[in-house]
């Protein structure tokens, strides 16, 4: 991915160039093909290309529109050929991404963000009006941060020049910290209370210091796709994901595709195999990258990948992710990371990864992220059933009931009890949902000031009188879309990663047909499974197992612990007021012996403790807050 930022000082005294160099050189790995800027005394926007397609080796950024803003775009534009057509007359005969969002923006303003399509992110500077405005994508494929005080902004995609640059000590923002230990914190949070995201979906807009925060994108509640016939929605699920796979191949580079064996990634790489196959129009060369992992306990990838490699005559790239254990690689990580929740010990593997990208020449990289939370992966019923409680379809509420209770060998009772406690509002609900389940070591003054246990419900939004099968997929949109917001580069090697299953097209898809297509008593991603038969191959459409890679942390920890022994004399969580000291050891014991029952949040709050204390040695945080700071913060 491309890289911008850049520094707005309101007050007219001209930029420090020292610091835009600055800027420029922590976020060269990322973005290795050169450096542009454009200033204007008290402003200067950089711009750092990432090139992916052919189009884009081709732009002159930042760009200067024909009525004068000044443009920085990261980004995939997946409707070139429509908006080409729209602003024919306001473009050259082969434009570049850039230069179409260019005349779209002078065309309709703020108002065509919401007619892109595709994973973006777009900084623009008016200086007739002093203004300065920021958008991203629907779901925040593309970040961008930014850092406001009283006399200067400073905005960046990657929040680490913002960090390390500035000289000030940042205070924790414990929202960000509770959703840290929930699911995933909001997309438009950062872990420090001075610096923000611009929100998915929105766009900001900066009036010499006067900050608004606007909505463009929006979920479409009257939605509605209803065909007779199966076979109909199997023909247009194809269509969308089909387009959405040929989206993702436009690049002038080879693709890597990371194949585990499952049916989500093994789709992406059938369905692009055929589009390579079948369409006239030229396409890159398409290579895989599957891991596999002997030792873990039902760690069968191994088993079905390669039936996707001899499908297509060709093995693609391995790597054994079991040699994370070998030789001694502590928990910490070394490389300084703006967000918790990074620990060291696959370290090798992830350098067995960036060798073979940066061998290959790949720049785009496909993965198979979303499948589960919107294709029906997850066999939770209580969504469909939900439904016909609020429809008042009490008989066929009974049939689902029978059937369900047969596939999960549980008593429909139950079930019905599930069903019930998601219709009730947060509040209730936190009381009788198994899925909230705080773990012992967090502290219960924190967890309550902080509403944990409604965060860990996935309801902090408010989704009106949606039926309980929207709401779910648009929750499961909100937090996909937090995880994106979090995502970081290794520094080993830049890649774009892009994701087929996030797809703005799939997604509205998705939401708009009945449930139960989706999913079906004993037909986990039912329609799926439908429209790809005869494309992937029927032992992988019908795999009912998936690797889960558990051992290989647990062991990680046995490995090192002297390290974690030293870590947890006096942990910084505890010092924090996050987890208690004495109940954490006592969990990490039981791991050792294959009893943790959050192993997950377990190894988020090592990970949330290495961080801390690596940012207390750089002298980044403010000291310790005392018990009435974090109450009324919490508050």
């Amino acid at each position: 991915m491309s890289t911008q930022a850049g520094i707005w000082n309101f007050d007219g005294r001209p930029v420090d160039r020292k610091l835009i160099s600055d800027f420029s050189s922590l976020l060269q790995h990322q973005a290795p093909d050169g450096e542009n800027t454009y200033v204007d005394d008290s402003i200067v926007l950089l711009y750092r290309p990432f090139h992916t397609t052919a189009e884009s080796r081709r732009e002159k950024q930042p760009y200067v529109s024909r009525s004068g803003f000044v443009l920085t775009w990261d980004g995939r534009l997946d409707n070139r050929r429509e908006l080409i057509a729209d602003l024919r007359d306001d473009l050259d005969k082969a434009p570049t991404d850039a230069a179409i969002v260019a005349a779209g923006f002078d065309r309709w303003e703020t108002t065509f963000f919401q007619r892109i399509v595709g994973d973006w992110a777009v900084s623009i500077w008016r200086p007739a009006k002093r203004e300065l405005l920021f958008a991203t994508d629907f779901m925040g494929m593309r970040h961008i941060f930014y850092y406001p005080k009283e006399n200067w902004i400073w905005w960046s995609t990657d929040l680490s020049p913002l960090v390390l640059l500035s000289g000030d000590k940042f205070e924790l923002d414990y929202d960000y910290i509770a959703s840290y230990f929930a699911n995933n914190p909001h997309a438009h949070l950062s872990p420090y209370r001075e610096i923000a995201a611009v929100p998915p979906g929105h766009f900001l807009r900066i009036t010499q210091g006067h900050t608004s925060v606007e909505r463009f994108w929006r979920f479409n509640a009257d939605s509605r796709i209803r065909y007779k016939r199966d076979a109909d929605y199997e023909r247009h699920f194809l269509f969308v994901f089909r387009q959405s796979v040929r989206r993702r191949l436009r690049s002038d580079s080879p693709v890597l595709a990371e194949l585990s064996g499952g049916i989500d990634s093994s789709s992406i790489v059938c369905v692009a195999d055929d589009i390579i196959a079948t369409e006239a129009q030229p396409h890159p060369r398409l290579d895989t990258l599957s891991y596999h992992d002997k030792t873990e306990p039902n760690g069968d990838d191994w088993i079905f990948f390669p039936k996707i490699e001899n499908l297509r005559g060709r093995i693609g790239h391995h790597i054994d992710a079991s040699a994370s254990l070998r030789g001694n690689h502590p928990l910490k990580d070394r490389e300084f990371s703006a967000f918790p929740g990074c620990l060291g010990y696959a370290r090798n593997v992830e350098a067995e990864r960036a060798t073979i990208v940066a061998r290959g020449g790949y720049r785009v990289v496909l993965s198979g992220i979303g499948g589960d939370e919107f294709m029906g992966g997850i066999p939770n019923p209580s969504p469909l059933l939900g439904d016909l409680i609020c429809q008042c379809r009490f008989v066929a509420l009974a049939r689902q009931l029978a059937a369900w209770s047969l596939v999960k060998r549980r008593p429909w009772i139950q079930l019905l009890g599930e069903a019930v406690t998601d219709l009730l509002p947060p509040s209730l609900a936190q009381h009788f949902a198994k899925r909230v389940n705080i773990p012992p070591w967090i502290k219960k003054r924190f967890a309550k000031r902080t509403r944990l246990a409604v965060r860990l419900l996935d309801v902090d939004e408010h989704f009106g009188l949606w039926l309980p099968s929207r709401r779910c997929l648009i929750a499961g949109v909100l937090v996909m879309a937090a995880k994106q917001s979090q995502s970081y580069s290794s520094g080993m090697t830049p890649e774009e990663v892009r994701h087929p299953y996030l797809d703005e097209d799939l997604i509205r898809f998705v939401l708009s047909v009945p449930a139960s297509q989706l999913l079906r008593p004993g037909e986990r991603r039912s329609l799926m499974r439908r429209s790809l038969a005869g494309i992937v191959p029927q032992e992988v459409l019908s795999r009912r197992t998936k690797q889960l890679g558990v051992r290989t942390p647990i062991l990680a920890l046995e490995r090192n612990s002297e390290e974690l022994r030293e870590l947890l004399e006096s942990p910084q969580t505890h010092d924090f007021e996050f987890v208690d000291q004495a109940r954490l050891v006592a969990a990490l014991n039981e791991a050792k012996f294959g009893k943790a029952a959050h192993t997950v949040l377990l190894l988020k709050t090592l990970s949330l403790e290495f961080w801390l204390r690596d940012m207390a040695s750089r002298h980044l945080l403010k000291s310790t807050a005392s018990r009435d700071d974090i109450v009324a913060r919490s508050n």
